[in-house]
This record gives structure tokens, sequence and C-alpha cells, in this order.
């Protein structure tokens, strides 16, 4: 199976899918922020493995915590996740933190900021 084909697309989905059910409604650990979402993930061809890119809103501090719990839990998660999911191998996930939100809203103000200057240049 190659890494872009309809069928890896399909199981990269519904590994998502289920993964952020999984962590929404089972996982119990204090650690876990409880506004955490699973961003995408990327299932290798082979089924072994899985990268899941995890967004945590917050500080520092509750990224590295959830992180942390999530990666203590990920027995318990990959479980969950072979009794939903019926794949030949269920994937070893690895949690991956996605700060592509955080740098897009930093980005977003900076560009505010820039248009402002601009405009208070012109005046």
């Amino acid at each position: 199976m190659r890494k872009d084909s309809v069928k890896n697309i399909r199981i990269n989905e519904e590994v998502m899918r289920e993964l952020s059910n999984i962590i929404r409604s089972e996982v119990k650990d204090p650690r876990i922020s409880p506004v955490t979402s699973v961003v995408s993930c990327e299932v290798a061809p082979d089924l072994k493995t899985c990268k899941a890119y995890i967004s945590v809103l917050g500080d520092d501090e509750a990224c590295a915590k959830t992180l942390q719990g999530l990666k203590s839990s990920a027995g318990f998660i990959r479980r969950e996740l072979a009794h939903r999911i019926n794949l030949r191998n269920t994937p070893e996930i690895h949690f991956i933190l996605d700060q592509s939100i955080a740098y897009a809203a930093k980005m977003s103000k900076m560009i505010d900021e820039v248009t402002a200057n601009i405009s208070d240049e012109k005046e």
C-alpha cells in the first residue's frame, strides 16, 4: 500500500476520528487537558506506526503535561483503537505536539500589527 493511496487516506481519517473519541471520552488521566484535539494522523503503509498530531489549548506547561499523559496512556489508547477499528495490525501511536494553530495566531497578530503601523503612517 502506498502512502498516498485512497485506502491509506481512509485509514488515516478513521484512526484520527477514533483517536479523538477515545481521548475525549475514555482516557481519564488528569494531566490531559480537556481541550485536546487530534489535528491529523499519518499511519504508515505497513500499519505498524502512527504519528498523531495533537493540538492543546493552553500554555506550554499544559501542552507538556498533556503530551506526557498521552504517552503514558498510549497502551490503553492502542487497545481501545484495536477494539474499535478492524485492521490487520494496530499501529503503535506516537503523539506529536502540533504548534501550527499557535503559529498561525502569532503570524496573524504580527500581520495585524504591521498593517496598523502602515495605516498610522499614512494618516
